[in-house]
């Protein structure tokens, strides 16, 4: 009989609780009616100092640029972003958040939170404490790419 492999049960076990996580989100986030690859988009589009190109929305995410093509049109279409010429070279095109992508990303962020919030709901103040700073810890750890 060969001995449990501790590691591997908490591979197992950080696996399970991410897909618990996703699913609550996504749980979360079908009443705004995004998924979560554009979810994904509109953070990056609006944590950028500057309105992005599209090649800089692909490696930020690390996708190609056809997938972004695909995200921009779709939130496009939605309303949530728009195409605007670069100022200082017309032919690149810039991505930026419209008034609708803003009020969604707030929906959104209210999502995660309720999402993050029905996993979290056992533990205590102390103990989610504890987890961010292993998860930092973790983070910041060898193999890492900040």
């Amino acid at each position: 009989m060969t001995a449990p492999d501790p590691s591997g049960q908490l591979a197992e076990q950080l696996l399970r609780l991410t897909r618990r996580l996703h699913r609550a989100q996504k749980r979360y986030l079908d009443p705004v009616g995004i998924t979560p690859a554009q979810s994904r988009l509109l953070r990056t589009v609006a944590h950028c100092d500057h309105p992005p190109r599209m090649a800089d929305l692909a490696q930020r995410l690390e996708v190609v640029p056809r997938a972004v093509t695909t995200l921009v049109d779709a939130l496009e279409t939605g309303g949530s972003v728009r195409r605007v010429p670069d100022p200082s070279n017309r032919r690149v095109i810039r991505i930026e958040l419209t008034d609708e992508g803003r009020r969604i990303l707030r929906e959104l962020r209210e999502a995660r939170r309720a999402a993050v919030e029905d996993v979290l709901a056992p533990l205590s103040t102390a103990q989610r404490d504890q987890l961010g700073s292993l998860l930092d810890e973790l983070m910041a750890g060898p193999g890492t790419s900040h």
